[in-house]
């Protein structure tokens, strides 16, 4: 027997104390954990957990309609439907969903199967925009949202989508969704003044967003009244906060949902009739004499009406412009890229936007200058003998160059009083009493700086703030200006061409009409306006127009007094002889002898108006060999504006056609059209009103 003790093996005390110093550690750092979880950071992680399982679902509203002042409606709101699927919802049968499958291919032309789904495809997937088939769309909306619809085709006629409405029993989880879409029933005859919608551009998205607009989804005003009374017409989208499972499954509504706002309808101040008939002038007009002189003379313009005595637009016309109908559902790649390089730039509003010389019609602010300051008296002459010849000077020493300016008729007027100068549109009277000529009118006549006031007066140089994006101010140059941009002094010969709507001079046509209407509403220049009432969606008419004068130019002071060229610091107001006189010459205008006689003879409207003729030279021009006297000749601008009945005027247009030469015949028997058609309907709709 072996007596040799064996002692019990046994752990030395500091590994023990290691082991549970270890065990320690692992315990005081998950207890700082959970301290740091559930106290420090508690609340974080409390509002993760909430924001994952609460969500925040917009609901569309409905955009406001807009109508014509006649109540016809210029754009509004129709279905479209969309066919969705909700993979969560749909049977677990395989033989069930393959012929549901097969069925819905047939139905909507889709393939059961197409296409392989991978990263990249899943990634770029876009409902109503891909090839795959049902089942890689089913696999791609399952894996990423299996409780939200997603789209399978887009836009289906309402006969395919009441189909597969009656198949909502056989067909869980395949429904129709119905989607608002923009429709414009007058298409282009009204889109350069309603406009179109298109997607939240990416620069606006935070801004849209704060407004409670959802980006890919709701669509927002590109140009028109869709665009300046995208507040109005909008209204704002509904909102529901609720809880939401991991699978994207709405569980229950977590606060009291807040209903969508409908936008409200706006009424314009425009007749679709009247700018039907406007349109067609126009359009025919141009179609007519390029027709006539067997080569393109002209493929643009517009034409503006205005009510007179309220300054409300009664028909606005760009041509050519766009088929807003097209921008309905998207805004279509090719057509736009189309749209931008058209020259004719169709897509800019002509009657706003385009910086043109008036020529002549502008000779109207040199009438009212001329004898509210004394230059001349209304009896005094001027001899026309078709050509004058001016000293050019840019300084006080300069020798100068000779420079000749002519009358639109070269052998002349002979001798041209005040009335005659502007019945016959007299070039040289007007250049002699506005900016002087030696022997006939001392000194330099009304000169350039009290010119600038009286332009400004009626209106030049100025936005009429219409209610539409992309207005221009045009142009009313003076030698400050000219130093700043062009770097040169002034010169009495900038005088002579600014004194006929010529030179550094431009202007849109709605100023164009906006003066005219203020001579012929005795010197009270009106705000123009294109909003004739807004409507909430019940009825509630929430805004009214009301005629609103700026100014009367008999009465408010809006005209600096000049002595040598340097104001005093006095302001003067137009005595009404003068714009009366102004009016008269209008009248003779149209009248034998006029230079619009022929296109008004047998008028019975008791039409005033006033021709132009505007030499320009502009980039088009220029890319078309158009611009030199040893090439046949400056191109020309053809405007006529008129108003009716002269003794009481109640509408005034503007006719304008690009490289439309002569403004009587292009331009004024498109004014009279307008004109006859506004007197023709007033007719009607008091027939209308007796029976």
């Amino acid at each position: 027997m072996n007596n040799n003790q064996f002692e019990k093996p046994t752990v030395q005390h500091s590994r023990i104390r290691g082991v549970i110093f270890l065990v320690a550690i692992v315990i005081l750092y998950y207890i700082f954990q959970l301290f740091n979880y559930q106290i420090v950071n508690g609340s974080v992680y409390r509002a993760q957990a909430e924001d994952n399982r609460t969500t925040e679902i917009s609901d569309p509203t409905q955009r406001g309609i807009i109508y014509d002042r006649n109540g016809v409606v210029l754009a509004r709101n129709e279905p479209a439907y969309n066919i969705t699927v909700t993979p969560a919802q749909l049977p677990e049968s395989d033989g069930e969903l393959r012929k549901i499958y097969s069925e819905l291919s047939e139905l909507l032309n889709i393939p059961v199967s197409n296409g392989v789904v991978d990263a990249v495809t899943a990634a770029s997937f876009t409902p109503c925009n891909t090839t795959l088939g049902i089942e890689q769309i089913v696999y791609i909306a399952d894996t990423n949202w299996p409780f939200s619809p997603t789209r399978l085709s887009c836009d289906v006629s309402k006969e395919i989508a009441m189909a597969i409405k009656e198949k909502a029993m056989d067909w869980p989880g395949i429904d129709v969704e119905i989607e608002s879409v923009r429709v414009y029933p007058t298409g282009n005859l009204t889109s350069e003044v309603v406009g179109f919608l298109g997607p939240v551009p990416e620069s606006l998205v935070d801004y849209y967003t704060e407004l409670g607009f959802v980006a890919g989804r709701d669509k927002v005003g590109y140009a028109g009244v869709e665009s300046t009374m995208q507040d109005v017409l909008g209204g704002k989208n509904g909102r529901r906060v609720v809880e939401v499972t991991v699978g994207g499954e709405i569980v229950r509504n977590l606060e009291e949902p807040i209903d969508p706002v409908p936008g409200q309808n706006v009424y314009l101040t425009i007749d679709t009739r009247l700018q039907s008939v406007a349109r067609d002038a126009l359009k025919m007009n141009l179609e007519y004499w390029n027709r006539y002189l067997g080569y393109t003379l002209s493929t643009s313009g517009s034409v503006v009406a205005l009510n007179a005595k309220t300054g409300e637009v009664l028909a606005m016309v760009s041509y050519p412009n766009y088929e807003n109908n097209r921008m309905s559902k998207g805004i279509p790649g090719y057509y736009y890229e189309q749209l931008t390089q058209d020259m004719a730039k169709p897509l800019v509003n002509q009657a706003i936007s385009a910086e043109l010389p008036p020529g002549s019609v502008f000779k109207l602010v040199s009438a009212l200058g001329i004898l509210n300051e004394g230059v001349v008296t209304p009896e005094y002459t001027v001899d026309d003998p078709g050509t004058i010849s001016l000293v050019q000077k840019f300084y006080q020493n300069d020798p100068g160059s000779l420079q000749t300016y002519y009358c639109w008729d070269r052998a002349g007027h002979g001798s041209v009083d005040y009335l005659h100068g502007i019945a016959w549109s007299c070039n040289v009277y007007w250049y002699k009493v506005t900016g002087g000529y030696a022997g006939e009118i001392e000194g330099n006549g009304l000169g350039i700086w009290r010119l600038g006031e009286y332009a400004r007066a009626l209106g030049y140089g100025a936005l009429t703030g219409i209610e539409l994006p992309g207005e221009t101010d045009g142009l009313i140059p003076n030698p400050t200006w000219k130093r700043l941009s062009q770097g040169e002094n002034w010169a009495t010969g900038d005088t002579y061409l600014a004194a006929v709507g010529q030179g550094y001079v431009l202007a849109t046509p709605l100023q164009v009409v906006h003066s005219i209407a203020t001579i012929a509403n005795g010197g009270k220049l009106m705000k123009v306006s294109l909003i004739s009432k807004i409507e909430a969606a019940d009825g509630t008419v929430t805004q009214q127009f009301e005629p609103t004068m700026l100014w009367d130019i008999t009465k408010d002071p809006k005209i600096a007094v000049y002595n040598d060229n340097i104001p005093t610091g006095e302001m003067k107001t137009v005595q009404p002889w003068v714009i009366e006189l102004a009016k008269k010459g209008m009248e003779m205008v149209t009248q034998p002898g006029g230079t619009a006689a022929y296109e008004f003879t047998g008028d019975t409207n008791k039409v005033a108006g006033k021709t132009g003729t505007a030499e320009y030279c502009d980039d088009f021009a220029l890319a078309n060999r158009l611009c030199g006297i040893g090439i046949g000749g400056w191109p020309a601008h053809a405007w006529f504006v008129g108003y009716a009945p002269y003794d009481d005027p109640e509408i005034v247009v503007v006719a304008f056609a690009y490289n439309g030469k002569e403004g009587s015949t292009l331009a004024a028997p498109i004014v009279r059209k307008v004109i006859d058609a506004y007197f023709g309907l007033k007719a009607a709709d008091a027939d209308n009103l007796g029976n």
